[in-house]
């Protein structure tokens, strides 16, 4: 884990880049740029120049935040990887903007289990993998060998078990019902949730794990998943009409050539096709 200066400024440069590729300005520009804001008793202006120069490189930032491992974690190279993937569809700036939440998170205190149902709902909500997203997850140094133990074990079960059932078994909630029913005096497995994520997760049992999310995130102040942006269609209205206007007049010009005494044909034909009736005369 890293100090708490280096999550606040790791926040304000994702935002900041958020906020100035709206100006349509290069990301390599943009790095160098905000490299000179950022606190220089912090790591991350040298990480910055670092990805600066893999970008020109390699056209990409998430290799080089994969090279440096040590600072950034696998789960920040896989978001920015999967804006980079050929045939995605996701964005860029959302990327930017999980990331900003995130880090701002860590540097406020995050725990395992916030982080947790952060990254899996970001994975989940903008549908980037499990396979290879858990994986990432389970390398967080935020988690200890218990937690990426689990981790791994969702990855396996996710989509054929319940979600708030992987959840409700290894919380206190469970350990306490077991022990109240007389079943078990000390759980089989580590318990990673307490006993209010516990109680959220079996209130949510067979629903859609997205209401799980937001109970989370409503009771006990769980971070939010920033949404992907809603497509305006308000500016693809304009054009459309354009289109319909002109195919109007373009019929409109034919039903007046008609009554005038018939469409002339000509401009429809070209050399090509008049060279080929008159040798077949």
């Amino acid at each position: 884990m890293l100090e708490r200066d280096e999550y606040v400024e790791q926040a304000y440069l994702f935002r900041t880049l958020l906020d100035r590729l709206e100006n349509n300005g290069s990301v390599q520009d943009l790095l160098q740029s905000i490299r000179e804001e950022l606190l220089s008793t912090t790591n991350l202006p040298k990480a910055v120049d670092f990805l600066a120069a893999e970008l020109k490189l390699t056209g990409g930032l998430s290799e080089g935040m994969r090279r440096l491992g040590h600072y950034f974690t696998p789960f920040q190279a896989f978001v920015i990887g999967e804006t980079e993937r050929d045939g995605g569809r996701f964005d860029f700036r959302t990327g930017l903007e999980v990331l900003r939440l995130e880090a701002a998170f860590r540097g406020e205190g995050s725990t395992p289990q916030a982080s947790f149902v952060y990254q899996f709902e970001a994975i989940a909500r903008n549908r980037l993998g499990y396979d290879r997203g858990l994986e990432a997850m389970s390398r967080d140094p935020i988690y200890d060998a218990d937690w990426r133990e689990w981790i791994l074990h969702v990855r396996r079960e996710v989509g054929i078990v319940d979600f708030a059932d992987l959840v409700y078994v290894r919380s206190a909630h469970y350990a306490q019902a077991r022990r109240a029913q007389g079943l078990a005096d000390e759980p089989e497995k580590p318990i990673l949730f307490g006993e209010k994520e516990g109680r959220i997760a079996q209130a949510h049992r067979r629903k859609d794990p997205l209401l799980l999310f937001a109970a989370l995130q409503r009771h006990l102040n769980y971070p939010k998943v920033p949404r992907p942006p809603r497509a305006d269609e308000n500016k693809h209205v304009l054009p459309l009409l354009v289109r319909r206007v002109e195919r109007l007049e373009a019929r409109l010009k034919l039903v007046e050539e008609e009554q005038r005494g018939g469409i002339d044909l000509s401009r429809f034909t070209g050399p090509a096709s008049q060279e080929t009736s008159g040798d077949g005369e």
